[in-house]
């Protein structure tokens, strides 16, 4: 088993291990997947030394929710772990309710019977909260992040929901911590922006930003990353793969970047990040992993995996030596800026 470093975000009592593992693929993301199966992959996770596990309903529209909460009761590890979960979004029976048109869609296989809808007020956080206790049959929930909000992901429809939460979701969220029903707050989002703005409004103590930061992405080096950190607000890094490209590599064809298609710029990118990585025997889902890692402000990377077998590897990737000279290469070479941390600077003081 290996062993993670226990971190606690912000300034409050919810503390993650420096790996997480996300729930998207106990969902049916693209695959079926059994209550066995999800069990099984929890079970690895945890013999693993991870000890925090993400969900939201938007999973399988509660699938992942579900799989996780009984897993955790089958296995009886729930005191052991963090949970964390999302608001922002209500679940509606199927057979009355309108499929959203969103911009990463997700074709679930064998979802829960529901469709989501948005909803970023008082009640419809507290709605959510409560429903996502009944999903996962937890009397609380660690932390609590709300769920796309922001330009990224509405576009044209985004200040909608900022005047949500702005007249009264915010106060749902300081409410449900000052009360214990949840020990942190944050957002879980597809960009930087957002959670910059509600850090300056609202005392958050966290962020899941996905994708956003990667060996592909460096825009939260320009500022971002900094402002957070001075206010106290932890990264939880998600999407490290950026939907699969940095997990792959493109020279086998098949990636994805974003949940699209490879853009050629990245994709001569990616190659020649794994020039380097064969260069250094490093593996390119290591150097993925380990570059967010390395930044100070990024309090744990949270991965998914299909089965026992993925769970295994991103661990073993986690923890993987990689020599300071790949580092050194991958910047010399235009790959990475000089200001991005790496998980070893002894290269920057050669001769």
């Amino acid at each position: 088993m290996a062993e993670f470093q226990s971190r606690a975000l912000g300034r409050m009592r919810a503390a993650v291990t420096s790996l997480g593992f996300g729930t998207v693929p106990l969902a049916g993301f693209k695959a079926k997947v059994s209550f066995a199966d999800a069990q099984a992959i929890v079970k690895a996770a945890y013999d693993g030394g991870i000890r925090y596990f993400d969900c939201a309903p938007l999973y399988g529209f509660g699938k992942a929710e579900y799989n996780l909460g009984h897993a955790l009761r089958e296995l009886g590890i729930r005191e052991a772990v963090t949970v964390s979960t999302k608001v922002g979004r209500v679940l509606k029976a199927k057979s009355r309710t309108k499929a959203l048109d969103t911009v990463y869609g997700i074709d679930w296989v064998e979802p829960l019977p529901f469709l989501d809808t948005y909803d970023y007020t008082y009640e419809g956080i507290m709605r959510s909260f409560e429903d996502s206790q009944k999903r996962l049959a937890l009397d609380h929930i660690d932390i609590l992040y709300v769920h796309d909000l922001g330009s990224a992901w509405h576009g044209d429809q985004a200040d909608v929901y900022w005047k949500q939460i702005r007249e009264s979701g915010y106060r749902a969220l300081d409410e449900l911590r000052s009360s214990g029903a949840v020990k942190a707050v944050g957002l879980g989002v597809n960009e930087t922006e957002a959670v910059v703005t509600v850090a300056r409004e609202f005392d958050i103590d966290c962020a899941m930003i996905a994708g956003r930061y990667s060996l592909l992405n460096h825009a939260p080096l320009e500022g971002a990353f900094d402002e957070l950190r001075q206010r106290g607000v932890s990264v939880v890094a998600a999407g490290v793969f950026n939907s699969g490209v940095l997990a792959s590599g493109v020279k086998n064809g098949g990636a994805s970047y974003d949940y699209g298609d490879v853009p050629e710029d990245i994709a001569k990118k990616v190659a020649a990040i794994e020039d380097v990585c064969v260069a250094h025997r490093v593996s390119l889902p290591a150097a993925a992993i380990q570059f967010v890692a390395a930044h100070p402000a990024v309090a744990t990377v949270v991965l998914g995996a299909k089965d026992v077998e993925q769970t295994r590897q991103n661990i073993e990737s986690f923890s993987q030596d990689i020599p300071a000279s790949f580092w050194a290469d991958l910047t010399e070479k235009g790959l990475l800026p000089g200001t991005a941390p790496v998980p070893a600077r002894q290269w920057a003081h050669r001769a």
